[in-house]
């Protein structure tokens, strides 16, 4: 999924570049099995918090009754993710889960525009890739940046509902996948300096 590629290489990026500066602290806790659960990196500049624990409190949505949460995938990859990361000036948190449901993707698209509501009006966009957040800030000096959520594409069989604004934004994004649907819930949230990720 386009949304996990993008959350790995945010990492990767911020990784990097907070390793360039002394670090002031790793630390990596694992779970049950052996696998890393949670990073957690502090230097000098800032830090970065990466853990498998999300929750729907996070993100501010209902589960969908009956859904599972989607089982890790053959690598381990976990379908949950909480991302922290923060600099002088600058932080970001994006909240992801994915599950599955043996529902038609229209009760959920139904149940969502309604759990949506409470952030502002919806916008429903359909696609026919993965989810892709659109995380770019708007600049303050620029006329043609803006802040407003929009359509990256306008047809095919997935939807993406999103509330909010580019900085912080809470999306609902589903797609038909066997005889149910699988949906992602993602919370993104960005304050200081203009940029894009």
């Amino acid at each position: 999924m386009r949304k996990n590629k993008s959350l790995a290489l945010l990492f990767m990026a911020s990784v990097a570049a907070l390793l360039v500066l002394p670090a002031c602290s790793v630390n990596v806790k694992k779970g049950a099995n052996g696998e890393d659960k949670q990073v957690d990196i502090n230097t000098l500049a800032g830090g970065i918090h990466v853990s498998n624990d999300a929750d729907t409190s996070d993100v501010g949505l209902a589960v969908y009754p009956g859904a599972r949460l989607k089982p890790k995938e053959h690598n381990g990859d976990s379908k949950s993710a909480n991302v922290n990361i923060s600099s002088f000036g600058f932080n970001l948190k994006v909240v992801a889960l994915e599950y599955e449901s043996d529902d038609a993707p229209a009760k959920i698209i139904s149940f969502y525009k309604d759990q949506l509501k409470k952030y502002g009006g919806v916008l429903e966009c359909h696609t026919s890739s993965d989810l892709d957040l659109d995380m770019k800030m708007h600049s303050q000096d620029s006329k043609n940046s803006s802040n407003e959520l929009i359509c990256e594409q306008s047809s095919g069989p997935n939807v993406e509902l999103k509330v909010g604004k580019k900085d912080d934004q809470h999306i609902a994004a589903i797609k038909p996948e066997g005889k149910g649907s699988s949906f992602s819930l993602v919370y993104v949230r960005m304050h200081g300096k203009q940029a894009d990720i």
